[in-house]
């Protein structure tokens, strides 16, 4: 489950917002009062989502929005007029007052979100160097001259090494090449 960050102005506020998310089951990582706290909490984390007011002591939620890393959501807690004057992109709107079914809903929407585009980016394959590529096409065309198998078949045997070694097929390549080229 994603950490969330509690960002508002009034400490007071900012707690009730973390109790409630407690209360459902959300795990909170920090309670802030200005952006600079929440970008340094947002820093000793790996993901997660900003719960936040529009304005800080320090900046506006957009400052904030534009500072986080990739990997972390906002979800804004704003007056309709600040929500119907238009959200920064990727930022959800919870118009006050709140209705905690509003909050909730919103929340697992995001996370819900985040995750598809966490999975999304990492079933796409990983983009190799030309370096990277170059090994392990010299390992193949070795093991092929070497030991003389066929392109296919090489590949299943690094492929195969690579899984046995718990190593990447580019590790695997490089150490075939080492120990092949004595």
């Amino acid at each position: 489950m994603a950490c969330i960050i509690v960002v508002f102005p009034r400490i007071e506020d900012a707690r009730a917002i973390r109790s409630l998310l407690v209360r459902s089951g959300y795990e909170v990582a920090a309670v802030c009062t200005s952006g600079a706290q929440a970008l340094s909490a947002a820093d000793r984390l790996a993901q997660g989502v900003v719960v936040c007011g529009y304005k800080y002591q320090d900046m506006l939620y957009r400052d904030l929005c534009e500072s986080l890393p990739p990997s972390f959501g906002m979800l804004l807690l704003a007056s309709a007029r600040v929500i119907g004057e238009g959200v920064a992109e990727g930022v959800v709107g919870v118009t006050m007052p709140l209705k905690v079914n509003d909050l909730l809903a919103s929340l697992d929407m995001l996370i819900g979100r985040m995750e598809r585009r966490r999975k999304k980016r990492h079933a796409l394959p990983a983009k190799r160097s030309e370096q990277e590529q170059k090994d392990i096409d010299d390992a193949k065309a070795l093991l092929m001259e070497r030991n003389h198998m066929t392109e296919e078949e090489a590949h299943r045997y690094l492929q195969k090494t690579s899984m046995d070694s718990g190593t990447n097929l580019v590790e695997t390549a490089q150490m075939v090449l080492a120990l092949m080229n004595r």
